[in-house]
């Protein structure tokens, strides 16, 4: 089955699309529920939607920011923040072909970013399988302030050529 995947900034016609998205309650401690962005924005920080055949399914964040929590980025890498798929849309590939466009997709809406950086918790091996699959490399530093434990540290490099589809 080839999963029809797209990636857009959030505009205020998705909204409300993207608030009715929910995670499991097991994966809530990972990245929150979507309203919980829409309601509490973040100033800098850029909410973007996982479309599938045109419908929103997910969303993840960009946070040019990020180095100022995170001493491994620097202001030239950004933060991947908030990565989720509908729970009813989970076990489709979409999450596997939304991270196979990130390189492109980031390169393009972020051009003067060298990588991205993301952090993902020990517990969510299924998450980290699909990052490191899609071009992401375990730095082999971790993270040990998450707010639901240690989290290892993968880097997407966007001033490199896109790695092979794997």
């Amino acid at each position: 089955m080839t999963v029809k995947v797209t990636l857009a900034p959030l505009t205020a016609d998705l909204t409300d699309t993207l608030r009715d998205i929910r995670v499991a309650a097991d994966q809530v401690a990972f990245s929150g529920q979507p309203y919980e962005v829409i309601d509490d924005p973040e100033p800098g920080v850029d909410v973007h939607v996982i479309l599938n055949e045109g419908q929103v399914v997910g969303m993840f964040r960009i946070d040019p920011g990020f180095h100022h929590t995170y001493p491994f980025a620097g202001p030239d890498t950004p933060g991947l923040r908030t990565f989720l798929v509908d729970q009813q849309m989970q076990g489709r590939g979409i999450a596997k072909a939304c991270c196979m466009q990130l390189h492109d997709y980031l390169s393009k809406h972020y051009g003067d970013a060298k990588a991205v950086y993301l952090t993902v918790n020990l517990r969510n091996q299924a998450a980290r399988k699909v990052y490191l699959a899609s071009g992401f490399v375990d730095t082999g530093d971790q993270w040990l302030l998450g707010e639901a434990g240690p989290q290892n540290v993968l880097r997407l490099d966007l001033d490199k050529p896109k790695a092979p589809d794997r």
